[in-house]
């Protein structure tokens, strides 16, 4: 009993994106909001525009968090990020954190 009532304290300590984020919806989003700079795919199209796909999906969502709040600052993103609620932005993190990136030294 006493380990099931741990499992369930830590489940409920669970960010809800670790729960529940859709990544197909985040790819749905991303392709009307991200493409046209962070490509199709997460591999940026624009010079100066970080990739994203790979990356770890919390970092996506407090990086995308923190341009919706003006913590951080970028003039395209802060109106990028503005109007998105925290699902969108839960499942544009599992999207991108989702893509297989590979890497092949020199």
């Amino acid at each position: 009993m006493r380990s099931l009532t741990l499992s369930m304290l830590m489940a409920a300590a669970l960010p809800a994106a670790a729960v529940a984020a859709d990544a197909a919806a985040g790819k749905q989003k991303a392709l009307q909001a991200c493409a046209v700079c962070h490509g199709q795919v997460g591999i940026a199209a624009v010079p100066e525009t970080p990739n994203l796909a790979g990356e770890p999906e919390g970092y996506i969502g407090r990086q995308l968090r923190a341009f919706r709040s003006g913590k951080r600052q970028h003039e395209v993103m802060g109106v990028i990020a503005k109007p998105l609620s925290d699902e969108e932005i839960d499942n544009l993190a599992a999207w991108f954190s989702s893509i297989k990136v590979t890497a092949t030294a020199p």
